[in-house]
């Protein structure tokens, strides 16, 4: 069977040697001696980034809707679909329309494209916002079709990275790369080596990071002789880089996935990182690759002088309850900590396809198409805010620095309403201005004003079920569908109620529009934005229209 990181067969014996308890095969959890004193990857949280979805019309040289379907040539829809969950797409300022029927909760159907610098941006502010200290940007064989996007793609990742805060480095996979050996050199020395000049750049001892995934792997997309990959190792170092290595789960302990006679190869490797996708779906298999893995790859990487970085992975959504409501990712994380790992690699950050991804993602049926037989986040019968695995992976991150102690217990709950999920101002379609809680929101929401100042600005704030809240920055109050929406939007109330709850519809155009919960009708800008802001209208129009933008 060939293995790559969309198909791992699920191989490893359960039961076992876990069956005697670790104590039993000397095998007791011990602090590692690491290798390597804390920098970008060692001591920290990585975040695997696909940064691969395109969409038709968004400018990238590729011109489809790259990943999202499987004909790239046609809008993704129930027939021409590459997903297995829906982003939460409230904070991006730019969508794209497909042909899946409109969301069960209301509004079109759109997709983000990661060849958005806005798009990458706000997957980088995640990633500060929520304790991820490191992006490893996925980078294919780029000698083909997808190579002039996958370069362009680069830079968006560092322009990202430096702006939010967030290191970054350059991860090949090497998976059906024919001519590996000697076009990753070439790749290395005439384009991605320059990256390493960007303050954001991911450094460990002093040295640029790189990572090489699939060496050792044992199937027909990963042919390599040991003494080839060795050569690439070496060259990589010689080149005064730090390499890691994504290797095989049974890279060193033997096994169906993993090639013999590969050690030279992982001992010169500074950093080892094994896969677990699909070795793993539940809790009880994660304490057996613990006991079977994770403890002899540490006790190995200890005694060679290696640094050791395993994955955590958040579970595939469309599996029934694999996720468990963050209880599978949080065992894997103490399973881990418990073991004195170096560095945690997460899989993945933005992996929508295989449903493994920890950015926002539809909380229920409301954020899903109609029809569209995806998942949400509470395919488990447990609601999940949007969030909740990027808030699971911050603990997991505090627990790996000894910030919190550890615990086998998650700490994080599936739901936490309230939380700003950005600052953002509304431009009315209906006369280009924008909406102000005027006089300092003592009087009602109006669009009279030509530019951005505090009374302009609203923290929107997640008011749980897929929907929102508004809170002004005037007053700091919550603006509200007063009267059960028969009166003007006024910035009045202290919490969030049914009144003070909207619906963000995303239009096929690119603009929003406000649903009230407090009446089930759209906000719309009263005779062409001269009146103030009411809830009265049962369908969008010009004047039920809005550009967000974000601050």
């Amino acid at each position: 069977m060939e293995l790559s990181r969309r198909t791992f067969i699920r191989g490893f014996a359960a039961g076992g040697s876990a069956a005697l308890g670790l104590a039993a095969l000397g095998l007791e959890a011990r602090p590692a001696s690491a290798a390597s004193a804390p920098g970008d990857v060692v001591g920290k949280i990585t975040v695997g980034y696909q940064g691969w979805f395109a969409c038709a019309g968004d400018g990238a040289p590729i011109n489809g809707w790259w990943h999202w379907s499987q004909n790239w040539g046609q809008a993704p829809s129930p027939t021409n679909n590459a997903i297995k969950a829906w982003p939460d797409m409230r904070e991006y300022a730019k969508a794209y329309p497909t042909a899946y029927a409109d969301m069960n909760g209301g509004g079109a159907a759109t997709l983000f494209s990661s060849y958005d610098q806005q798009t990458v941006d706000t997957h980088f502010a995640w990633m500060k916002q929520y304790g991820c200290d490191t992006a490893a940007l996925q980078r294919f064989n780029p000698n083909g079709g997808e190579g002039a996007t996958r370069d362009a793609m680069a830079q968006k990742v560092r322009s990202a990275a430096e702006s939010q805060g967030v290191k970054f480095y350059i991860m090949y996979d090497v998976t059906g790369w024919t001519n590996m050996q000697s076009e990753i050199k070439t790749d290395w020395t005439n384009k991605m080596s320059a990256y390493t000049a960007s303050s954001a750049y991911a450094r460990q001892n002093g040295k640029p990071v790189v990572c090489i995934w699939g060496f050792g792997l044992n199937d027909g997309n990963h042919p390599w002789s040991a003494s080839a990959c060795l050569d690439v190792v070496n060259w990589f170092k010689g080149q005064g880089c730090y390499v890691i290595g994504g290797v095989a789960r049974e890279w060193h302990v033997g096994g169906i996935g993993a090639r013999s006679g590969y050690d030279s190869v992982y001992l010169a490797m500074n950093m080892v990182s094994p896969w677990m996708v699909g070795a793993i779906g539940s809790a009880a298999e994660s304490d057996n690759a613990y006991t079977t893995y994770t403890v002899p790859d540490q006790a190995y990487c200890n005694a060679h002088g290696i640094d050791y970085q395993p994955c955590v992975l958040p579970g595939d959504v469309s599996a029934p309850q694999q996720r468990a409501h963050g209880d599978f990712m949080w065992r894997q994380f103490y399973n881990m900590v418990r073991a004195g790992v170096q560095g945690i690699y997460i899989s993945m950050f933005d992996e929508y396809g295989e449903g493994n991804q920890i950015a926002k993602t539809g909380e229920n049926a409301a954020m899903v198409p109609s029809g569209s037989g995806l998942y949400a986040l509470d395919e488990d019968g447990t609601a999940c805010s949007s969030d909740y695995y990027l808030r699971l992976t911050g603990d997991g991150g505090r627990m790996l620095k000894g910030q919190i102690a550890l615990t086998a217990t998650r700490p994080t709950q599936p739901v936490v309403t309230g939380g700003t999920l950005k600052v953002v101002s509304l431009r009315a379609r209906a006369n280009s201005d924008y909406v102000t809680a005027d006089n300092a929101g003592a009087s009602a929401l109006i669009a009279n004003r030509t530019s951005i100042g505090q009374w302009e600005q609203f923290d929107m704030v997640d008011a749980g079920g897929g929907n929102i809240a508004l809170r002004a920055h005037a007053n700091s109050q919550y603006v509200c569908a007063d009267n059960a929406g028969a009166s003007a939007l006024i910035a009045n109330r202290t919490s969030i109620g049914q009144w003070e709850t909207f619906r963000l519809i995303r239009n096929a155009g690119g603009t929003v529009s406000l649903l009230a919960l407090a009446n089930n009708m759209y906000v719309t800008a009263e005779n062409a934005g001269t009146s103030a802001l009411i809830a009265n209208r049962t369908a969008i129009g010009p004047w039920e229209q809005f550009d967000l933008v974000v601050s």
